[in-house]
């Protein structure tokens, strides 16, 4: 039975791959056949393009700074007045947020000397990180996945962004 589902799987093959053959055939020599319109006779599309009037914000223009000519001295110690360049505008810097850096600091292990990244999530905290939730009192015990509903999750938040700021665990 076997056999003959893969006797018939190898004549479909054959068919489908004769009929692809066959039509790029026909596409490369132009020619056209009963049930295939000449690709070239087919219709085209156009495609029509709409534009509408879009008003982009104006910027208001930078102030010009200029030169002020000095009155020519007939000291010859000066040095020529030199045109005067407009300052540039520092650039707008991030804000941080009470001296930590932006995604967080690393934690080091003040028992073993481990350091890793802060967690985002409780659940992907390290199991020291954990225990040390607890040794500072920021958390009455360990949870478990299962516990991290609505109000345990809540409560752990909390105790995460405490932790963030212990400069004792900072690396």
């Amino acid at each position: 039975m076997t056999e003959l589902l893969f006797l018939l799987t190898l004549v479909f093959l054959g068919y489908v791959a004769r009929e692809v053959f066959k039509t790029v055939a026909e596409i490369q020599s132009g020619q056209a056949s009963p049930g295939n319109p000449i690709p070239a006779a087919r219709e085209e599309k156009t495609v029509i393009a709409v534009t509408e009037k879009i008003e982009a914000p104006v910027a208001e223009p930078a102030p010009v700074v200029q030169a002020v000519a000095e009155p020519e001295s007939t000291d010859a110690t000066t040095e020529p007045a030199s045109a005067v360049e407009p300052a540039a505008a520092p650039a707008p810097a991030a804000p941080a947020k009470a001296g930590l850096p932006e995604r967080g600091p690393n934690l080091r292990n003040p028992a073993t000397g481990e350091t890793a990244a802060f967690p985002t999530n409780y659940r992907f905290a390290k199991k020291w990180l954990k225990e040390a939730l607890v040794e500072e009192g920021l958390l009455d015990h360990i949870y478990k996945p299962s516990e991290l509903d609505g109000a345990g999750a809540v409560v752990v938040k909390e105790a995460l962004e405490k932790f963030r700021h212990l400069d004792k665990y900072h690396a």
